[in-house]
Parts: C-alpha cells; sequence; structure tokens
C-alpha cells in the first residue's frame, strides 16, 4: 500500500452531520476525504486479528548482520527503514520516482547509513549477478527471472501478496473489484509455478485470511478511495448507496468488519 506524506488528519473535520446509513452524507464524506491531500495510510484506524506472521520479521529470520537486502516495489521505505539494523547493507527500489522521492526523504530523517533507495523497474534491476543475499517483496509485482539472477546461492527470496478473496464481502456487495470473481490462489499458482521455471530449489507456501475492522466510515472509504480494492468507487451512480447499506449490516462494536487475505512466498536457491 502507497503512504503519502501527512498533512492533516481526518480527525479535525467536522462530521457530526454524519449519519449512518446516509448515502448522501457518505458522499459528502468522500469528497472531503478526497480533499485531504497528503494523508498518510499510517494513520487509518483499523485493527485486525489472526494474522500468521509479520512479513519483515519473516525477512529477518533469514538474514545476518553481514547480509545484502533487496527490497522490490518499496515503496516510501518505511518499513525497510525500521528493519536497517538487522543488515549490512539495504538497498530498496520502486518503478515510482515520486515514491523513491519519498523513501529518501524519510532515509534522511532516520538518519540510516546503510540503506540506499533507487527508481528500478522490477524487471531489470541494474546489479551484479548473485548479489543479495536475501530479497523481499511486499504487495508488489516480481520477476522470478530477476530475483533468481540478483540472488546469491542459498538466498532467499520472500514476497507477501494479496490474494484473490481480499475484502471479499466488500468485493461482493459492489458486484465488482480487484480480481473479484477470480479463483483464490490463482495467482500464487502462477508465481510459484514461475519461480521453479527460473530455478529455485526449494519453495514452501503459506496463508492467513485474517478479520479487519476499520472503526469509522471515514477510515474506510479513504481505503476505498486510495486503492484499487473498487474500481472507479465513487464514480458509480449507486456506489453510495451500496455503502450506505454495506455499513449497516457489517457494523461491530470496533469497527465495519472485512478480511485481509495474504500469502506469503519462501524460496531458496
Amino acid at each position: 500500500m502507497r503512504n503519502f506524506r501527512y498533512t492533516r488528519t481526518l480527525s479535525e473535520i467536522d462530521f457530526s452531520n454524519m449519519q449512518k446509513g446516509k448515502s448522501s452524507n457518505y458522499q459528502d464524506l468522500y469528497d472531503r476525504v478526497g480533499r485531504l491531500t497528503g494523508w498518510d495510510f499510517s494513520r487509518l484506524k483499523v485493527s485486525s486479528s489472526g494474522e500468521k506472521w509479520d512479513f519483515y520479521k519473516e525477512v529477518i529470520k533469514k538474514a545476518g548482520k553481514s547480509s545484502l537486502l533487496l527490497d522490490i516495489g518499496t515503496g516510501g521505505g518505511e518499513r525497510i527503514l525500521k528493519i536497517a539494523q538487522n543488515f549490512l547493507l539495504i538497498v530498496g527500489v520502486d518503478l515510482s520516482i515520486s515514491m523513491i522521492g519519498t523513501a529518501k526523504k524519510n532515509l534522511q530523517k532516520s538518519q540510516s547509513a546503510n540503506v540506499r533507495f533507487f527508481q528500478m523497474d522490477a524487471r531489470s534491476i541494474a546489479f551484479p549477478n548473485s548479489f543479495f543475499d536475501v530479497i523481499s517483496c511486499r504487495h508488489s509485482p516480481f520477476f522470478a527471472d530477476e530475483v533468481y539472477r540478483l540472488i546469491r546461492k542459498g538466498g532467499y527470496f520472500l514476497s507477501q501478496q494479496v490474494s484473490e478473496h481480499d475484502k471479499l464481502n466488500i468485493k461482493q456487495a459492489f458486484g465488482r473489484g480487484q480480481k473479484f470473481g477470480e479463483k483464490d490462489g490463482k495467482a500464487m499458482q502462477s508465481y510459484v509455478k514461475n519461480l521453479k521455471k527460473a530455478g529455485f530449489s526449494e519453495i514452501r507456501t503459506f496463508n492467513y485470511d485474517a478479520v479487519e475492522l476499520y472503526k469509522t466510515p471515514d477510515d474506510l472509504i479513504f481505503l476505498l478511495r486510495n486503492t484499487p480494492i473498487i474500481d472507479d468507487f465513487g464514480k458509480q451512480p449507486k456506489d453510495f448507496e451500496i455503502l450506505s447499506a454495506f455499513i449497516e449490516q457489517n457494523t461491530e462494536t470496533k469497527g465495519i468488519r472485512t478480511n485481509s487475505k495474504r500469502y506469503l512466498i519462501v524460496a531458496k536457491k
């Protein structure tokens, strides 16, 4: 998920006139959220239970203090900056120039001396063969042949990706969405097939389907507005009627219920 520089919190807006079940009010909230450019996803008020792993903790387990890590699709770099002390060197790459710009600003703030960020296409990463001990990729595309080329013999590649049935009840409510209608596990099987073809000798996969609770409608709306979960959310005539009904039907004591489904691939060269 992409991060944006924080400029103002949603709590600073007066939501007192927002009433649950009123689609016009949710559309008004959608418009107000849209004007809050630069809001940081990390400030979303969401709780979850049922996760089976913390991705970057799994990455650390495969490394030592002398290890070199490549992070593909690094975004703003926040996550790898938090684990910098566990590696000799970390390189983060992302296709987005703006994301790498954000990552470099975050690097300056962190003062980590062993992290570097570069704008690169995951299909062609400008480092020598067998350069990295560990390669990670979280919620971003990767190319098995390029990963295999870059990793040393005995090194590990770890990737966490979003499953087809992630946010399933939301997609079912709208009748559309990211990978809606696709067989769950299809993308994972394709990735595994390509990793085997590239030459990885040992490949393991893991799954979890966690409960996710968004504390308020504004948290859920911001998620839907700024991710591709529901394509063109807010632009279809009945979107806010559907959203209103969804929130009413799925609100529990701690928030609005959906799911977070992820899979983890661990491959050894």
